[in-house]
């Protein structure tokens, strides 16, 4: 069952639930967006629901950043050793990646001011929003959900928080990356060491190109997770609104244009 079907008479849509997942336009703050890009180019746009572009931006940090061996010379500076870190960057590949990586934070600062006037718009015009979505091979629909359990489960294991709130394309996209960073950076290997207590093992086996990916990608998946579960509640109670407006409004009960 699909109950999207767009005439002439919308200019915009303030919501679209399908299988894979809710994108709605809503407002947020450029400069966050523009950070959790510099933070891991791709996550500000996988925030704005730009999926093909965030998933392009962000496989290129990976393969540039790899081939650049630009983490381990972060490493190297953090402990000092600046004359390593120089001998360890590839400049064939660092030169591509910092055009790359300024794109990427500047893009996501235009798109989020562009998405917000959007955004307002579609709330002026009191835009129609898609709430259930049926295939035979998924179900969606607006529903509350607790951002506390959604950031739990993304600590737990990123990934997890997005496929609780029914985010597919991106608890995909995460859950792949999470496995080439904990495979890569043997971080359960080092945990195995720790466990049996031989921790100048624990600490060689780990390769640090890898692991630094790890804590971005925990942050954004944990941050994602609750601003869309908090946004996606506000958007469930406002097409709530909406309905009961629409259908059981008398002029002996007025219910308040005041938006949750």
């Amino acid at each position: 069952m699909q109950n999207f079907s767009q005439t002439n008479q919308e200019r915009r849509f303030k919501a679209f639930v399908s299988i894979l997942g809710t994108t709605q336009l809503h407002l947020r703050n450029p400069y966050m967006i523009a950070w959790w890009n510099a933070a891991l180019p791709g996550c500000g746009h996988l925030l704005l629901s730009k999926y093909l572009r965030g998933f392009t931006l962000l496989s290129l940090e990976i393969l540039l950043n790899v081939m650049a061996n630009l983490n381990l010379a972060m490493v190297h500076s953090y402990t000092g050793q600046f004359e390593m870190a120089k001998e360890v960057l590839e400049p064939r590949w660092i030169l591509l990646y910092i055009p790359m990586y300024i794109f990427g934070i500047w893009d996501s600062y235009r798109t989020t001011v562009d998405l917000n006037k959007q955004s307002l718009l579609a709330d002026k015009e009191n835009a129609p929003v898609t709430s259930f979505n049926l295939t035979g091979l998924e179900i969606n629909y607006l529903d509350k959900r607790n951002p506390r359990l959604a950031v739990l489960w993304s600590l737990l294991t990123p990934g997890l928080g997005q496929l609780y709130i029914h985010r597919l394309l991106t608890a995909l996209f995460i859950i792949s990356w999470l496995i080439v960073f904990i495979y890569f950076s043997k971080v359960l290997i080092a945990v195995h060491l720790l466990f049996l207590g031989q921790i100048s093992e624990a600490t060689t086996v780990v390769e640090p190109q890898w692991l630094l990916f790890l804590p971005s990608l925990y942050g954004f998946a944990m941050y994602d997770a609750y601003v869309n579960t908090v946004e996606n509640n506000k958007l469930f109670e406002s097409d709530q609104r909406n309905f009961l407006k629409k259908n059981y409004q008398t002029y002996r009960v007025k219910l308040s244009d005041w938006q949750v």
